[in-house]
């Protein structure tokens, strides 16, 4: 049994009562308990306080005054505390070396979780996700093969039980990609300004639902063509630019009477933001936002997409208006364009593949950025899940991490539930 002897100036009250309080200076791991023995001196009182260990709860306090703690030290009687924990050994032959002279050591902030997250700059938030949604006029819901966990949502049921299951786990923005009847599709893609079509319908339902969701929609015509381009091909093949603009403008218009919050064109036309810009204004929707894909790639990563949609081009590519892989500076032109014309965010398409662009983008404009996690992109983290050759949670909330980290303000991801079902903790 450890004594621990307090002396107290002759002027101070007598202490009573102790026994069975705890010692104020101990950390709450380690509880002592107090015998005290009153001893009679000229000068001064003579507290003996043997001390014990025990576990049974938090330290308590002994009940003296400011003064008396202070008198107590300040006579040489400092309290006891846990002695500094022993240095880590090191395992059997590890060499002894002189340490290095280094006057910044970077690991010193990494060394606690504690540490890390206190210096940790890129945070993730499901207020960061947009969740990209497949609709049709079905009832049920539709499985995508190549994009496991991801199916075309009956408008009416599926999609608003989705999207309720967002809601409760913060992720209040989605966009909407319409699989369209091929007998409603034609060379002009007249079914996109439909304001009864498929998604006008789907904005006025959600709308009614959930007044406060934030629904973005795809300008383009490549679900309604016949073609499965994104704009009026002539019959030499070329994509034809300003008569396409103007069925985009009408799509816009529609998309805007329904409810949609953030019109997104997808179709890489050159002028197209503007025009659309225009047309909103004149339709009296300046509150209407638009997202433009200003860096949207000729990219082998949308292939799971377009059997979600069933959207593939009927013949020939797209590289005559969607960007060059290769392309770097060529995305400056796009966005000084696009910030010229009115676009209130800039997209960059696919996302992981092009952090550089990302960057870029954010380096050089103040207006927010908007990444697309593409289907590609999706598809390849859950088979290497699938196939347990990575760890699918990981490699997803790194990855979104890594979007963020390059300048992403919101991120447009299938992974929009999942990711945010992990930041809240929940296991589904």
């Amino acid at each position: 049994m450890a004594s621990s002897v307090f002396h107290a100036p002759s002027g101070a009250p007598s202490i009573k009562q102790l026994e069975c309080q705890n010692y104020v200076g101990l950390g709450p791991s380690v509880t002592l308990r107090f015998n005290c023995v009153k001893t009679k001196t000229v000068t001064a009182r003579r507290l003996v306080v043997t001390a014990s260990k025990s576990h049974d709860g938090a330290t308590k306090k002994l009940g003296i005054s400011d003064a008396e703690c202070e008198a107590a030290v300040v006579a040489g009687n400092i309290p006891e505390a846990p002695p500094v924990p022993p240095k880590p050994a090191a395992p059997a032959g590890t060499p002894v070396v002189p340490s290095l002279p280094l006057s910044r050591r970077p690991r010193r902030n990494r060394k606690s979780p504690a540490m890390r997250a206190s210096f940790q700059e890129t945070n993730l938030s499901p207020a960061n996700f947009v969740y990209p949604l497949f609709i049709h006029e079905g009832e049920e819901d539709t499985p995508i093969g190549a994009m496991p966990g991801c199916y075309r949502l009956g408008w009416r049921h599926g999609l608003v039980q989705e999207v309720a299951k967002a809601r409760d786990v913060g992720v209040n923005s989605v966009v909407l990609f319409p699989k369209v009847p091929d007998a409603l599709k034609s060379p002009t893609g007249d079914e996109a300004y439909n304001d009864n079509g498929l998604v006008p319908r789907t904005i006025r339902l959600l709308k009614d639902r959930y007044p406060d969701l934030v629904i973005y929609t795809d300008v383009a015509l490549d679900p309604y063509s016949s073609d499965g381009h994104d704009g009026i091909v002539r019959e030499d093949g070329v994509i034809m630019n300003d008569e396409t603009v103007h069925q985009l403008c009408k799509q816009a218009v529609s998309q805007a009477r329904a409810g949609a919050d953030v019109v997104s064109p997808s179709d890489m036309m050159d002028g197209r933001v503007g025009a659309i810009r225009a047309a909103l204004d004149a339709e009296g929707f300046q509150h209407v936002s638009i997202m433009s894909y200003t860096a949207k790639y000729a990219s082998s990563f949308y292939g799971p997409f377009r059997e979600a949609l069933e959207s593939n081009p009927r013949f020939g590519d797209k590289k005559t208006y969607q960007m060059n892989p290769a392309n770097y500076r060529e995305a400056l032109v796009e966005a000084q364009a696009d910030e010229a014309e009115g676009a209130d965010i800039l997209l960059v398409k696919p996302g992981l593949p092009y952090l550089d662009v990302i960057r870029l983008l954010r380096d050089k404009y103040p207006l927010p950025i908007a990444a697309y996690q593409v289907s590609g992109e999706y598809s390849m983290i859950k088979a290497g899940g699938a196939l347990k050759m990575i760890d699918e949670q990981r490699v997803m909330m790194e990855s979104l991490m890594c979007l963020r980290r390059a300048g992403a303000d919101i991120i447009l991801t299938y992974f929009a539930l999942q990711a945010a079902r992990c930041l809240c903790g929940e296991k589904r």
